[in-house]
């Protein structure tokens, strides 16, 4: 039997190992200072750009509404004006006698000097205007609207943020299943060769032990990757350096599912979903626009006020050569004003109707979408619940597998230390059990993340519903 050569590939293991290692114990340590999934959602709605667009769009909803309401109240303007008028004007005047011929000549001079001071206060009043109070009715569904949307991003926030911080503790518990299957396969390929070198076992052994360590260690590279860009997205969403979930706390018992029956999630959907909510927002809307357009054959009434005051002062002056004839001096004057106005349109060349045509296609429209809406909520929902039920399920199958795994694996070694099972058999058995607790952890973040996403679609998702996941961490 010719003794195998030793293999470079555990050289490469040991010199990648204090990366794995830095990983590990980088993660440990953070576990002092790991933060809740709250306080992680805390730092990221000061911080997502997403929601915080979202929540500036509202505030200028309603900054826009109340732009709308101004068109109810009254309208006052002051004007003031100075006007300086300097004029001079000479007259020549000449008298004639019968036979024509001149016999007197007289010069009048005029001299004008004013400034006219003038200040003018205006006010407008509608009394009737059908159109102006659809378009206020719109902007306070403005309002409503850009409400449900606020409530949704807060929502969606709160997913991407379980979402982010789960997939972190995935891609750990990932990176921790590799190195321990690595370890224990490295232990099977030191058991092998010593089996080889005494002549117990085949060369065969070793080398399905080194094939099976070659493959845990392109695994383990992948999962430090992997880690290390969930902890960036991480980060990035909730604007820390170094954010540290913390992991489940063993045993993990998940809250049952209540209610348990899709129907009451569906019935509560209807209320509460913001997505339902734009749409009959939205249909409101296209009927207060329906009636903005048929106001155009309607009268608008409107009352205006006025009032001047003039303030002249300067002289106009008239002489006759060095004699003074006329001087006037200006004075003070003042005006006032009331008009109601009625405005009725009688022909616009049929722009009117076709507006009103175009606004009730466009309501048909917007009731066609809140349908979609309530058929969309509807199957989100039930495929939602039945994900989340399905979770739980195969939480419960995987909890079973790996404890019959663990069992598995002690008699395969068993078998294999006196004689009755092979070295693949081992290999095979370790496998099967690694890879059963790595998706079991992941099906619990699933079954978590899944039903903070049911409450998302039956729009009952609140910030609170973080405090049931919070539950299940490690103090």
């Amino acid at each position: 039997m010719t003794p195998t050569r030793r293999r470079p590939t555990l050289t490469r293991a040991a010199g990648l190992t204090p990366l794995a290692l830095a990983l590990a114990l980088g993660f440990a340590a953070s576990a002092a200072q790991a933060q809740s999934l709250r306080e992680l959602y805390e730092a990221a709605r000061a911080y997502d750009a997403t929601y915080l667009a979202a929540r500036a769009q509202a505030e200028s909803a309603q900054y826009r509404a109340d732009q709308a309401g101004a068109l109810r109240l009254p309208t006052v303007g002051l004007q003031a004006s100075s006007t300086l008028v300097r004029a001079d004007a000479t007259n020549t005047t000449r008298s004639l006698n019968a036979d024509g011929v001149t016999y007197s000549t007289a010069t009048t001079d005029t001299e004008v000097r004013t400034t006219t001071s003038q200040v003018a206060l205006s006010a407008q009043q509608t009394l009737f205007n059908k159109a102006n109070g659809a378009t206020i009715s719109q902007a306070d569904r403005g309002v409503a609207i850009a409400q449900a949307q606020l409530r949704g991003a807060e929502q969606d926030l709160i997913v991407r943020v379980a979402q982010a911080y789960f997939d972190v503790l995935g891609a750990n518990d990932t990176l921790s299943t590799v190195q321990a299957s690595k370890k224990a396969i490295s232990e099977q390929l030191a058991s092998a060769k010593r089996n080889f070198e005494v002549g117990t076992a085949t060369i065969t052994d070793t080398r399905e032990a080194q094939a099976r360590y070659d493959l845990a260690l392109a695994q383990e590279l992948a999962a430090e990757n992997d880690l290390r860009v969930k902890r960036l997205a991480l980060d990035q969403l909730v604007g820390r350096q170094g954010a540290a979930p913390k992991a489940l706390a063993l045993p993990v018992t998940l809250p049952p599912l209540a209610p348990a029956n899709v129907d009451d999630w569906v019935s509560g959907a209807e209320g509460r979903s913001p997505v339902i909510q734009q749409a009959q927002l939205g249909l409101e809307v296209a009927k207060l626009e329906t009636e903005k357009a048929r106001a155009g054959h309607l009268p608008t009434v409107t009352l205006g006020a006025g009032y001047a005051k003039s303030f002249p002062s300067g002289t106009t002056d008239t002489s006759l050569g060095s004699t003074l004839l006329n001087s006037t001096r200006a004075g003070n004057g003042s005006s006032g004003s009331l008009a109601l106005t009625v405005n009725v349109p009688l022909f616009a060349g049929f722009a009117i109707q076709n507006r009103v045509k175009e606004t009730l296609s466009l309501e048909e429209k917007a009731r066609n979408d809140l349908d979609a809406a309530r058929r969309g909520v509807t199957q989100g929902t039930r495929q939602a619940f039945f994900g989340v039920q399905t979770g739980r399920a195969q939480v419960k199958a995987l909890e079973a597998a790996e404890s019959s795994s663990k069992l598995a694996l002690e008699a395969t070694q068993l078998g294999y230390k006196v004689g009755v099972r092979v070295n693949l058999d081992v290999l095979n058995a370790q496998t099967q059990l690694f890879t059963t607790q790595r998706d079991l952890a992941k099906a619990r973040y699933d079954v978590i993340v899944n039903d903070l996403k049911l409450r998302q679609t039956t729009g009952q998702l609140q910030p609170e519903d973080l405090q049931a996941a919070d539950a299940l961490l490690a103090k």
